[in-house]
């Protein structure tokens, strides 16, 4: 029997150990932390009984990802949590527009902009299904469905400031920048657009849910699935070098460049080391979690049904704060992403009580509390949000990297989302490294960030054929 070596517990790890372990590959994770997730995790940040998702807590990718949908994970525990809105976008009037489950209900909430935006989502949100496996690939692989594909590949590519001229009114070009900085990159930039039109075309057809329990009920699920499977875990199992680890066929890291680097140490030559020292990081995140004593009191009425709230009005106050955190500035008034899962999931509060969660992206290595800013926007759209507030739990962008060595500066992208790094993510081809059996598996690798699984799946596939393994195609 072949054996692979999956050094942390992601859930890129956790899935690349999944697909090799149903090839009848023995696996074995190694995780330095006492519990396994990475980024998707659960923790009591604040007061007793408030349960909050120290990292991922919205999973639109994960039920959209080519893989997970072929794992049995309600069979291992998990269930998911629709909310009636997905996504809501409060407006200064104390209006607020949405991404709702149907294109031509959105449509109806952008008034004259409806027709642009049900000509540009319903032809993406038909297709949806069949390109998702091609958009969570790597752009050098031949697509499994290339007319389609060639049909949305204009739009993804484009910067999301010249999507959005598409949009005359303030609605529409607002809530297009929500979705499209989730990208954590200036959207003037190339491909900018892709994130924001694959956001939406999600909530369309699989929407954003959040699962019951919290986000560890997704972890719990794949480790349940890994060990069905014969797979190992190993908690509390730092790694300090790749010399230290047994014989192995092959060995996936789901770890940083950076990281790599450390583990590999001499063994990596110099050339090969510049290219990791050179990958960009993606500006970080300050993150807050709340305690309340009551739901945010959104001015909107839409804004109290979604479960994702995008706060930053305008598509040009939007614009200017991503391109702030970018060039190394703290916007005053940053766009703020904020869930509240405790309306749709009362098992994360005591009773009558609530819990939420936000953050803003900010420069990259920031130790600077955004505290203050983040809650200055939420209340600027739920007038009288800080009385609600019973504790908080703040951790700023080197306190992200400290909670999790993988979120380099407080990037929580797993590398920038620029247009070469999309090709080269860290390198061209990717998942190998330059020592032999060795891959990467994180979100540093194709296709990135968001809780899909499929980093870690396409490295498995590199490591399946290095150890001569045939593996289960997805359908």
């Amino acid at each position: 029997m072949k054996h692979a070596i999956i050094v942390g517990s992601g859930v890129n790890g956790l899935c690349a150990g999944i697909t090799l372990a149903r090839a009848g590959v023995r696996v074995t994770v190694m995780e330095a932390a006492d519990a396994p997730g990475g980024c998707v995790r659960t923790e009591a940040l604040t007061l007793p009984g408030f349960l909050h998702d120290a990292g991922a807590a919205v999973f639109p990718m994960t039920v959209s990802s080519p893989l997970i949908r072929t794992l049995p994970l309600q069979e291992h525990g998990l269930r998911w949590i629709e909310p009636e809105v997905p996504v809501a976008h409060p407006l200064e009037d104390g209006d607020a527009v949405a991404l709702l489950h149907s294109v031509d209900a959105t449509a109806e909430l952008l008034g004259r902009d409806g027709a642009a935006w049900t000509s540009l989502m319903r032809p993406l949100a038909k297709a949806w299904p069949s390109l998702a496996q091609d958009v969570l690939s790597p752009l050098t692989r031949m697509p499994s469905h290339p007319i389609r594909m060639a049909r949305n590949a204009m739009n993804l590519l484009q910067p999301a400031t010249r999507l959005a001229s598409r949009f005359e009114t303030t609605r529409a070009r607002g809530l297009f920048a929500g979705v499209a900085a989730h990208g954590n990159m200036p959207l003037s930039s190339m491909a900018t657009s892709g994130p924001g039109l694959v956001l939406a075309a999600a909530a369309h057809t699989t929407g954003w849910p959040i699962a019951q329990g919290g986000a560890k009920a997704v972890t719990a699920a794949l480790v349940s699935l890994l060990k069905e499977l014969g797979g190992e875990l190993l908690l509390s199992h730092p790694v300090k070098a790749l010399r230290e680890l047994p014989t192995a066929d092959a060995v996936l890291l789901d770890v940083s460049p950076k990281q790599f680097l450390q583990l590999a140490g001499e063994a990596v030559p110099q050339r090969a080391r510049d290219t990791y020292t050179r990958f960009r990081h993606s500006p970080g995140v300050c993150k807050v979690d709340w305690a309340l004593s009551a739901p945010i009191p959104w001015s909107a009425e839409l804004c109290k049904r979604a479960g994702t709230v995008h706060v930053g009005g305008s598509f040009e106050e939007i614009a200017a704060s991503e391109q702030a955190a970018w060039d190394g500035r703290m916007s005053e008034h940053p766009y703020v992403l904020l869930s509240q899962p405790s309306v749709f999931d009362p098992t994360r509060a005591p009773a009558g009580k609530h819990t939420a969660w936000a953050y803003c992206h900010v420069p990259a290595g920031s130790n600077e509390d955004a505290t203050a800013r983040i809650e200055a926007q939420v209340e600027r759209f739920a007038p009288g949000f800080r009385a609600t507030i019973l504790a908080r739990r703040t951790r700023t962008a080197m306190a992200m990297e400290a909670w999790n060595a993988n979120l380099i500066g407080g990037d929580i992208s797993g590398g920038a989302m620029t247009l070469a790094q999309m090709l080269r993510r860290p390198t061209l081809p990717p998942y190998r490294t330059p020592l032999a059996g060795v891959f990467l598996c994180s979100s540093s690798t194709p296709p990135g960030g968001g809780v899909h699984g499929m980093c870690g799946y396409h490295a498995a596939r590199a490591a399946a054929t290095h150890m001569n393994v045939k593996l289960q195609k997805l359908n």
